[in-house]
């Protein structure tokens, strides 16, 4: 039998005054904008409970059908992360040494980004984050999820809003294929690897590249 949902008062909605709403749009801004992708990570500890309170706003993205089929695995074991960063390097060896194209090399070679990924071991905290791409229950039973891709799309990027939110960075990482990512960290084979998320404090003196982003009439339209 289908689940049938109550249907209540939209809960937590407060209206604010114009004025309050123009200047949290634009302290938003003002804090998201610093977000940036890091790549030299303190091995500094962060608390765990940061960590999970983080994972439960990424948890409350909206996803198709409220399947949520979403599964992130929170590694801080350092022979796990030696062993992701072994699987994930072989991966980026054949990506840089013939897989990618000149054009994508040249694209990426101003970020300064290369085959080595040391911060795979030295961040205190390596997220995985698992698309399930059909829902088993405990007897084996198969059900369909909806709009996976785009549902844990916007999870990761509710996550990583959040992890910037209480002061921490990270680096989204995808070596192609992430297969490997299954068997070390033992999940089901409805899951495939989204991306691996590192998390945790910038070493002193990390640096970034000096880029910019699209102007707003660059990324937008608005039809009147």
């Amino acid at each position: 039998m289908k689940k049938q949902y109550k249907f209540i008062p939209l809960p937590g909605y407060k209206e604010y005054p114009l004025d309050e709403m123009k200047r949290r749009a634009l302290a938003f801004y003002n804090t998201i904008k610093q977000r940036r992708t890091v790549r030299d990570y303190s091995s500094q500890s962060v608390p765990r409970e940061i960590i999970e309170n983080c994972l439960m706003a990424a948890g409350s993205a909206p996803n198709g059908a409220n399947k949520q089929p979403w599964h992130f695995v929170v590694v801080s074991n350092p022979d796990i992360k030696r062993k992701i960063r072994q699987e994930a390097e072989k991966e980026e060896e054949a990506f840089y040494s013939g897989r990618a194209t000149d054009e994508w090399l040249e694209d990426l070679e101003p970020l300064g980004t290369d085959r080595n990924k040391p911060f795979l071991e030295t961040a205190p905290y390596l997220i995985v984050i698992f698309a399930e791409s059909h829902h088993l229950d405990a007897d084996g039973n198969k059900s369909k999820n909806y709009y996976v891709q785009e549902s844990v799309g916007i999870a990761s990027g509710i996550l990583i809003t959040a992890i910037h939110n209480a002061g921490l960075v990270s680096l989204t990482h995808t070596p192609s294929p992430m297969g490997f990512l299954n068997k070390i960290l033992h999940r089901p084979a409805n899951e495939r690897p989204f991306l691996i998320l590192v998390v945790g404090y910038p070493e002193e003196g990390a640096q970034v590249p000096d880029i910019n982003k699209k102007k707003l009439d660059e990324i937008a339209s608005f039809l009147d």
